[in-house]
C-alpha cells in the first residue's frame, strides 16, 4: 500500500504543524504549569479549518480524509499533548456520532457550530462503576416523557466536558436488553438537570479538562436521539474505532516530539569527554524508538487509509493505537533517561511528553482491550 502524501495531505500537515508551532508550542509548558485551559486557542483552530477538518464543507467542515486529520493530530501532539487530546476528542468523539449517525437537522443545529470551531464536542461514556466493560456497566437512564428525554446518572472522565458545547451521552433507554438497550443523545451543554462535577486532578494533560457528569431529571428534546433507539453501543463502537486512530497519531506526535527532544540532548551534553550521542548504549536506545516510531507512523497511515476507503478497519485501528502508544511510551521514557537528572525537572519537555502519553495506553480502550480486539479479529478470520 503506497502511503506517498497527495498535495492536499501535505498542505494540511503543513498548516497544522506552521500553528502549532506559533499558537501553541511557546506557551504549552506555562499552560502545563497553571493548568490554565487555552479558550481562545479553539476558535483561532476553527478559523484554520482545523476544527471541523474531515466533516463536509456543507457542515463548516474542511471535507478532508481520515489520514489528513491523523496528520494534523500528530503536529498538534508535538507541540502539547493536552490541545492535541481535546482536538482529537472534540473530533473524533464529540462530533463524529453526530456526523455518522445524526439527520440533516442534526447536523445543521449541532455538527456546524462544532466544525467551524463555535464550541467544543464532548462524549460522555464511563460511569463510576464501569470501565472498560462499557456494555454492562451503563447505568445512566433516559425515559421518555412526551416530547422529551429525561436523564439521570452519572459519568466521569469527560474529556472537555465542563466547556463542552454539546455532549453526547451513552444511556440506558430500555432496562434489561444489555447493549440493545442503549442509546445516544445530545446533551446541550445549558440543558436544565445537567450539572458539571469536579475537575479531576490528573498526572498530565493539565490543559484537558476533565469532569464529572451528573444528570438530575435532565431534560433534552426527544429529537436530541441520535440515530436509532437501541442502537448505542453500536455506534459508540463504530466511533471508537475511528478514534484509535486520532489517539494513535497523538501518541506518535509525541513520541516524535521526545525522540527530537533526546536527539537535540545527546548531541549537546558531553560526559567523560565526549558528547551522550557517541556513547553505543545511547545510540541504541535513539535507534531503537526512532524505528519503532516509524512503524507505529505505517500503522496508523494504514489504519487510515482503509478507513477512507471504506473498508473494514477495526483490527488495523487496534494495532496502531495499541503499537503507537506502546512506542510513544518507550520513546519518552528513554528520553527522560537519556536526560538523566535533568530529565525529571520541568525545565525540560520530555517529562510532560511521558506523563501526557500515559494516559493515550488507557483511554479509548486500554492497551489489553486492543490485544483483546485484534486476537478476536484474527480468531474470527481463522474460523474453519
Amino acid at each position: 500500500m503506497d502511503f506517498t502524501l497527495s498535495e492536499e495531505q501535505r498542505a494540511i500537515r503543513d498548516l497544522a504543524r506552521a500553528f502549532a508551532e506559533k499558537e501553541i508550542a511557546p506557551y504549552a509548558a506555562e499552560w502545563d504549569r497553571t493548568h490554565e485551559f487555552p479558550a481562545a486557542l479553539y476558535p483561532k483552530m476553527g478559523a484554520q479549518g482545523l476544527m471541523g477538518l474531515p466533516f463536509p464543507e456543507e457542515y463548516g467542515g474542511a471535507g478532508a480524509d481520515a489520514l489528513s486529520l491523523a496528520l494534523a493530530i500528530q503536529e498538534i501532539a508535538k507541540a502539547d499533548g493536552s490541545v492535541a487530546l481535546n482536538y482529537a476528542a472534540h473530533i473524533g468523539l464529540g462530533a463524529t456520532p453526530i456526523f455518522l449517525f445524526g439527520n440533516a437537522a442534526q447536523k445543521r443545529e449541532w455538527l456546524t457550530p462544532l466544525a467551524k470551531g463555535e464550541g467544543l464536542g464532548a462524549l460522555s461514556l464511563t460511569e463510576p462503576s464501569g470501565g472498560s466493560d462499557l456494555a454492562g456497566s451503563v447505568k445512566t437512564t433516559a425515559r421518555r416523557d412526551g416530547a422529551e428525554w429525561v436523564l439521570n446518572g452519572a459519568k466521569q472522565f469527560v474529556t472537555s466536558g465542563k466547556v463542552a458545547r454539546s455532549i453526547v451521552v451513552l444511556c440506558q433507554t430500555a432496562a434489561g436488553q444489555g447493549h440493545r438497550g442503549l442509546s445516544l443523545i445530545i446533551v446541550p451543554h445549558d440543558a436544565p438537570g445537567l450539572v458539571i462535577g469536579k475537575l479531576e486532578s490528573k498526572m498530565g494533560l493539565h490543559t484537558s479538562l476533565t469532569t464529572q457528569i451528573f444528570f438530575e431529571n435532565c431534560r433534552v428534546p426527544y429529537e436530541n436521539l441520535l440515530g436509532e433507539v437501541g442502537s448505542g453501543f453500536r455506534y459508540t463502537m463504530q466511533v471508537l474505532d475511528g478514534g484509535r486512530i486520532g489517539i494513535a497519531a497523538m501518541a506518535l506526535g509525541l513520541g516524535e516530539a521526545a525522540l527530537r527532544a533526546a536527539l537535540k540532548y545527546a548531541q549537546e551534553r558531553l560526559a567523560f569527554g565526549k558528547a551522550l550521542a557517541e556513547f553505543q548504549a545511547i545510540q541504541h536506545m535513539l535507534a531503537d524508538n526512532a524505528m519503532e516510531l516509524e512503524a507505529a507512523r505505517l500503522l496508523i497511515y494504514k489504519a487510515a487509509t482503509l478507513k477512507q476507503n471504506g473498508k473494514p478497519f477495526a483490527m488495523e485501528a487496534a494495532q496502531a493505537k495499541l503499537f503507537a502508544t506502546e512506542a510513544a511510551d518507550r520513546a519518552c521514557w528513554n528520553a527522560i533517561q537519556i536526560h538523566g537528572g535533568a530529565g525529571y525537572l520541568t525545565d525540560y519537555p520530555v517529562e510532560r511528553y511521558y506523563r501526557d502519553n500515559r494516559l493515550l495506553l488507557i483511554g479509548e480502550g486500554t492497551s489489553e482491550i486492543q490485544r483483546m480486539i485484534i486476537a478476536r479479529a484474527l480468531l474470527a478470520a481463522d474460523k474453519v
